[in-house]
């Protein structure tokens, strides 16, 4: 009987033993991108036993109650519940709708909580990037308080950041943290080297970051995040139509191999027979990624992007086509075409839990060829001829950026610091053309005549050293103190013969700045917070503002300097969420276009202009599943000490700046028909001034859009509905000395999709 007993009490033993030894393993990936989550905090709730997911999403867990779960939280991401097993778990966690859980990574260059980040940043998710299934980038973009992107037809557009509506080189456009143009180089129309059907989220700097990214980010930045490689296989195709010409086809493959994670993405859009004569389209977007991880500490990043687009270019209309819906063109062979090529690899390494480097090498490779129809001008003595030109604006890349990163034993301290390089040199030349007119005045014809206007070169050299301290003195209090030396050299070689046209002698030309920030965030308990912020902005003198139809260059560096207060508070049990900013943003030596005594024109540095406003996002869900987002601005742009054109403008407000926008969302995902979603967006725009002299206003415009979306299993189907009230409406509208001009908006257009995911579930 001993002998049994003890027999029993070994087998028991035994098992117990074994079950103890019982590992769950699995993998924590983020429910949309599929992208591996590092750090994830995985509880087991009985057994008091925990671990952490690894930089590719995986875990191990020793489990020793048979009903025990497992909880994953993650901070931006909702928290989940699974039952444990034997087997392997793949775990796909949500986004979290609450804002005060964003992690972002543009206000610093790491990763960071919103609430611990003193500026005004934003970011567009991933979710709202596939539901919106944005056409152009401004459908998304305008979602944000204090931003309004301007459509100017095919990707085509302008920006207003705190700023006016313009186009001058106040905004800094960049991809994975990187500018996809050379500084000194700004083009507005930067965006339409975005591959859209790439993007993991956006993330936009509302007001100056020029101590991190350098010139130019003066309204504001905004960086583009491409996606990652997913841990699974997935892959999507879909295809989209519209009433008004329009025809999409985006596609992805993702997957990862041991170490080795590849993602393909892209899309072709092209426009044919749209409302307005000769604006047809096409554009080519790919994107290759592929991430290598050597070791858990060491990990290589390479991408790739390619685009190729051609446009054809018209203008705005006059007042009396534009009310009369009278959508002709007077242009017949004006076009843009871009060609635009991109290349990064990125080596991080972690050294230890406090040291980390990051290596970036890049090259940029990028063209704009134009027939521009701005450039067009009517020979007084034959009505039947005019001139105009073809240019070429081109420039490469060689570029590096160094960063390391320290975080201190005292007082929750990190340092940020880096280095930066990019050699690009550029080239311009423009050709002269003669150009056929028929009796209506509608250009017809044109012939190039081989006499060059103008044909230069430029080594731009600019290097910048910057670094960031953050520190957390007192409990709750965080401060961040930010350093920037740029120094950029122009190295400029004119082809031609000086002159008031074809420009400046040969010259070599330098331009330093240093650019400070300091900032807080203090947590108020409670999920609210303040913040506040000091930050100066520097814009450099462009290619084209210092050497061409200029026989001296004689312009200096525009500087801002921008005080900024702002709050944040979740209210409703987290159902709702207020983020308010308050900015006064002041202008100094802002290039502008000042007529001389003898009627012509040329560029100066002159007087100040002040921005104040302030930019508020409400969201609130009063019952589940019904989510409203309310984001406005209420803004004033003034002359403080300006002239322009032999005018005084002091106390004037600035041409082209609403003093209120506004955009408001409504969507609604009921339970009972799930996949189904419905979206109500409402975007208003204020009166402004046409003109400096504010002699007449624009009325504004109120759109509707309506979004119908459904998906089951892998297979999506959707209507958007822009303009759902038909409303006439100019995205811009400028008053010019021979009249006024309307860039038209889209009447009612229906855009019809259907797409599909293919791809692991979640256990």
């Amino acid at each position: 009987m001993r002998s049994f007993i003890c027999t029993v009490a070994c087998l028991l033993a035994l098992c117990h033993t074994t079950y103890a030894q019982t590992i769950t393993k699995g993998q924590v990936i983020d429910a949309l991108t599929k992208e591996p989550l590092y750090g994830v905090n995985i509880r087991a709730t009985q057994s008091n036993t925990g671990t952490i997911s690894g930089a590719d999403g995986t875990f191990n867990l020793p489990a020793t109650i048979a009903t025990d779960s497992l909880v994953f939280s993650y901070i931006g991401y909702d928290a989940q519940k699974k039952p444990s097993n034997k087997g392997n778990l793949l775990v796909q966690l949500h986004p979290s709708s609450n804002q005060l859980n964003q992690v972002v990574v543009s206000a610093s260059r790491e990763a960071a909580v919103r609430t611990e980040t003193p500026v005004a940043i934003s970011a567009i998710s991933k979710e709202v990037l596939l539901e919106t299934k944005a056409a152009s980038l401004e459908q998304v973009l305008n979602k944000v308080s204090g931003v309004y992107m301007v459509n100017l037809g095919n990707e085509q557009h302008t920006m207003a950041i705190r700023q006016p509506i313009g186009y001058k080189s106040l905004f800094l456009y960049l991809e994975d943290g990187i500018p996809i143009r050379t500084t000194g180089n700004f083009n507005h129309n930067a965006l339409i080297e975005i591959n859209m059907g790439a993007l993991r989220n956006i993330e936009v700097i509302r007001g100056p970051a020029s101590s991190l990214y350098g010139s130019e980010a003066i309204g504001g930045a905004i960086n583009f995040i491409t996606q990652a490689p997913a841990q699974i296989f997935t892959a999507r195709l879909q295809a989209e139509t519209s009433d008004k010409g329009y025809r999409r086809t985006d596609f992805s493959v993702s997957n990862t191999f041991g170490k080795l994670g590849v993602y393909v993405a892209g899309y072709y859009a092209a426009q044919r027979n749209g409302i307005v004569e000769h604006s047809d389209f096409d554009k080519l977007a790919l994107t290759l990624r592929a991430d290598y991880s050597f070791s858990n500490r060491t990990k290589l990043i390479s991408s790739a992007s390619l685009v190729d687009y051609k446009t054809d270019q018209t203008g705005g209309l006059d007042s009396t086509r534009f009310y009369s819906k009278e959508y002709s063109s007077l242009h017949t062979f004006t076009y843009r075409k871009i060609n635009a090529l991109r290349l990064r690899t990125t080596l991080e390494q972690n050294w230890n839990t406090q040291n980390s480097t990051q290596l970036t090498a890049f090259y940029r490779n990028n063209a704009i060829g134009q027939n521009p129809f701005y450039a067009i001008k009517n020979i007084k003595d034959n009505p039947l001829k005019a001139k105009g030109e073809i240019n070429e604006d081109a420039f490469q890349s060689y570029g590096l950026i160094a960063q390391h990163k320290t975080l201190f034993p005292f007082l929750n301290a990190q340092l940020i610091s880096g280095i930066s390089a990019d050699y690009s040199p550029a080239t311009y030349e423009a050709e002269l053309t003669e150009i056929d007119r028929d009796a209506t005045g509608k250009y017809t014809n044109y012939s190039q005549t081989g006499t060059l206007l103008t044909n230069y070169s430029v080594d731009l050299l600019n290097t910048a050293v910057y670094t960031q301290f953050e520190i957390n003195p007192v409990e709750r209090l965080k401060a961040v103190a930010a350093l920037r030396y740029d120094r950029l050299d122009f190295n400029f070689d004119n082809h031609l013969q000086p002159g008031a046209f074809t420009g400046a002698p040969d010259e070599k030309n330098g331009f330093k700045s240093l650019t400070p920030k300091l900032g807080m965030t203090y947590d108020l308990g409670k999920d609210k917070g303040v913040y506040a912020n000091y930050s100066v902005g520097f814009t450099p003198p462009q290619i084209t503002e210092l050497y061409r139809g200029v026989q001296v260059p004689t312009l200096k560096p525009a500087n801002y300097n921008n005080y900024e207060l702002g709050g944040w508070i979740s209210f409703a049990n987290t159902r709702g969420y207020l983020d308010v900013s308050l900015y006064q943003l002041d202008g100094t030596n802002e290039i502008v276009s000042v007529r001389l005594e003898d009627g012509s024109y040329e560029n100066q540095n002159a007087g100040r202009t002040r921005h104040r406003g302030v930019e508020y996002t409400l969201k609130y869900a009063p019952v589940e599943n019904l989510n409203f987002r309310f984001s406005g601005t209420n803004a004033r742009h003034t002359y403080i000490n300006f002239s322009e054109k032999g005018m005084e403008l002091n106390g004037k407000e600035m041409a082209t700046a609403p003093r209120f926008i506004s955009n408001t969302e409504v969507v609604y995902k009921p339970a009972m028909v799930k996949g189904l979603r419905l979206g109500l967006e409402w975007q208003h725009m204020g009166k402004y001034y046409l003109d400096a002299a504010n002699s007449e206003k624009y009325n504004g415009y109120d759109l509707l859009n309506a979004r119908i979306g459904y998906t089951i299993g892998g297979l999506e189907l959707w209507t958007n509905v822009l303009n759902l009230t038909n409303e006439l409406y100019a995205t811009t509208a400028d008053k010019y000395s021979y009249g006024k001009s309307y860039r038209q908006g889209a009447p009612r257009t229906i855009h019809v999709g259907v797409g599909y995911t293919f791809g692991a579930k979640a256990n």
